[in-house]
């Protein structure tokens, strides 16, 4: 079973004491949780998971066991990797929540379940998803275009994915909605063993050849 434990603030101190010279301690991955997708994903997440796992790279996510979001935790966990699920009460009580992660952290809202997602991780993932992974995607993007973080930011745009965000990026920028250095807010990767990778080098401040430009 989880180690579970039940906070009602979400006041957490950001990790920032990576080593720049190794894969990030830990991976915020934002990803969907519909299981009725393509095995294609499906391969991405799992991968995703006991990649990290094997590198020792913890793994930060929702806390759900269904989807895309339940095979990256379970292919880490099997890979010997630790795994922290941050998932509000209201969707534990919706029986959804991964209940052998080596640590689930129940919280009262969303806003900080997110908030604490953010401030536990080195780094981000952004796999495929829904609605909700778009409003993960856009508020960690967010919230590093006005400084609250610094940490980088992968897209795995598997199966061209997000290639209509990718494009709606671009046109926000041809238009005038959003300054040019700002589409470099992240990078993309199309393959799911580039991605560590990526994150190491963003981190070591090297610029990255993106599928974005």
């Amino acid at each position: 079973m989880a180690n579970i434990r039940l906070i009602k603030l979400a006041h957490v101190p950001p990790n920032n004491n990576w080593n720049p010279m190794t894969f990030p301690s830990s991976i915020c991955v934002y990803c969907g949780s519909a299981a009725d997708v393509a095995q294609s994903y499906k391969d991405a997440a799992a991968l995703l998971g006991r990649l990290a796992g094997e590198q020792g790279v913890e793994i930060i996510y929702g806390g759900g066991r269904v989807g895309l979001m339940g095979l990256v935790a379970d292919a880490a966990l099997a890979a010997g990797g630790k795994v922290t699920g941050i998932i509000p009460r209201h969707i534990v009580e919706m029986e959804v929540a991964h209940r052998t992660l080596t640590e689930l952290i129940v919280v009262e809202s969303m806003h900080e379940r997110k908030k604490m997602m953010a401030d536990r991780a080195d780094a981000f993932a952004i796999l495929p998803g829904g609605l909700g992974t778009l409003d993960e995607a856009f508020e960690i993007l967010t919230w590093k275009q006005l400084g609250l973080h610094d940490k980088p930011i992968v897209i795995a745009n598997i199966e061209d994915y997000w290639a209509p965000l990718l494009t709606l990026v671009r046109r926000g920028v041809s238009e005038g909605f959003v300054r040019p250095r700002h589409a470099g807010l992240f990078t993309t990767v199309t393959e799911i063993e580039a991605l560590l990778p990526a994150l190491t080098t963003a981190m070591q401040g090297v610029d990255v050849v993106s599928s974005f430009t």
